[in-house]
């Protein structure tokens, strides 16, 4: 069954958020890199634990786009 335009929409949404975490994930990671090599390793350390949070984010939000697929979300407009 081909999705609705608001369910289409709201796919896409997540997608593109999943993905600017994705990002900013590998961003913090350089700058935990950077913090760590210039001997700042709690500051790194906080840095590479926000972006386990974030691919954690990241994962949720495929498995809502992929329910979404799936007919098991759907978004309603009024």
């Amino acid at each position: 069954m081909p999705l609705t335009t608001p369910n289409q929409d709201l796919k896409r949404d997540l997608q593109g958020i999943a993905s600017d975490l994705k990002w900013s994930a590998v961003e913090l990671m350089r700058v935990a890199e950077r913090l760590s090599l210039a001997g700042n390793e709690a500051d790194a350390q906080a840095l590479l634990k926000m972006c386990t949070v974030f691919h954690a984010d990241e994962d949720r939000l495929t498995v809502y786009t992929d329910e979404i697929k799936a007919g098991a979300i759907i978004r309603t407009v009024k």
